[in-house]
């Protein structure tokens, strides 16, 4: 087995690990934040992965109900697969809040969740919607009792530190002729779109369909089509059903490794290169900053997702250069992120400090923020777009 380095990010804390204010004067885990592709299995995993209950645990703060356009999008979702399918039950892995079992549940489908983490697990709870407070795997798929028709891994798939026995539990679970669907970040748009903030110790697999082919196949499961989606930078939304099943099998998984290898993706030189990409986006980043603050502009930052801590803390900005972050999730407020220890306020936050810059973090939602936020036009602000490449926007 041979690995090459694909991103070295340094040492950063768990990107979702807020501070309270009385943590400010304790110490702070730092650990290796360092990817690497494995010419074997196409797969591009964390070096150090840290166990799982490390990060998901009952205080975990990110609610997928937050954006609007993230619940647009689930709603989406289910009245496809109610349409396409038709199923009797659905079965969600990492449910969170119940963003998008709700839509589910409306329709009268049977709707299930599996969340390991209690503060979204409660949350979901308390909308009706029956969630078990667990992780999922093997043991969790063989001892289910019931056969699923739907099961629905989305943005979870990259999360999970023991890929193999994830994938495995939906062998068992799935019903005959049922359908698992697997949305996740396309490692082509990861690399092309300079996406390197979405590497953090909460993903610890960045996936390609040359890869996920061939790990399904491992565990007699066959994907039998693809959607390639706009949601998180670049998405993937992958169907699959256990092998002997009858669904036929689309031109779109073709078309999909096609256009991978066309990229690059099946050589090794464009693992390579990644890294010397992302030590140039940094200090284009880190010029721009230092001449803003050299002439004595206020920079705020818009969002606190666990990309932006992975961009903070890989570049070194703190309150040298933002004077606080804002974020519309209620549990981040009054907080501070890790590593960088910048202060989390609220939107409204803004009107009070008039910056002359935001610099927005959670970039795959920037049309939404910069809609969001046009009033600060008003007194001359403007925008700071980091991904894929650093711009500003009047």
């Amino acid at each position: 087995m041979s690995k090459i380095l694909f991103a070295d990010l340094g040492v950063q804390p768990i990107p979702n690990k807020f501070l309270r204010a009385d943590e400010l004067s304790e110490p702070e885990l730092f650990y290796p934040l360092r990817a690497s592709f494995d010419t074997e299995t196409k797969l591009v995993q964390l070096d150090f992965p840290l166990k799982r209950e490390a990060i998901f645990d009952e205080n975990y703060p990110y609610f997928s109900s937050q954006s609007s356009t993230f619940l647009k999008h689930a709603e989406m979702y289910a009245h496809e697969m109610i349409e396409r399918f038709h199923p009797k039950n659905v079965l969600e892995i990492g449910s969170n809040d119940g963003y998008l079992l709700q839509y589910f549940k409306a329709a009268g489908v049977k709707a299930l969740g599996v969340e390991p983490c209690r503060s979204v697990a409660e949350a979901a709870i308390a909308k009706g919607i029956e969630t078990h407070i667990k992780f999922f795997g093997r043991p969790f798929g063989e001892h289910l009792g019931i056969d699923v028709d739907l099961m629905v891994a989305n943005n979870v798939l990259a999360h999970v530190p023991d890929i193999d026995d994830f994938v495995n539990g939906f062998r068992y679970a799935l019903a005959p002729e049922g359908v698992a669907t697997f949305e996740f970040p396309h490692l082509q748009e990861l690399i092309q779109g300079n996406q390197f903030d979405t590497i953090y110790h909460e993903h610890y697999s960045y996936l390609s369909m040359l890869a996920v082919n061939r790990l399904f196949l491992k565990h007699d499961l066959r994907v039998f089509d693809v959607d390639e989606l706009p949601v998180h930078g670049g998405s993937l939304r992958v169907f699959a059903c256990r092998k002997e099943a009858h669904w036929p099998m689309h031109q779109s998984v073709v078309d999909v490794i096609r256009h991978e290898m066309e990229a690059g993706l099946n050589r090794n030189e464009i693992y390579e290169e990644f890294n010397k990409q992302i030590c140039a986006t940094k200090r284009r980043l880190l010029d721009m900053l230092i001449d803003i603050k050299f002439r004595n502009k206020i920079i705020i930052g818009y969002g606190a997702p666990a990309k932006g801590n992975t961009l903070l803390n890989y570049c070194g900005i703190r309150e040298d250069f933002l004077d606080f972050v804002v974020d519309t999730t209620p549990a981040k407020q009054g907080m501070y992120l890790p590593g960088s220890r910048l202060r989390v306020g609220e939107p409204h936050d803004l009107d009070y400090c008039r910056p002359d810059y935001v610099l927005i973090l959670p970039w795959n939602f920037r049309d939404e923020i910069i809609s969001k936020l046009d009033y600060i036009r008003g007194w001359g602000g403007r925008f700071i777009v980091p991904i894929p490449h650093v711009e500003v926007i009047s």
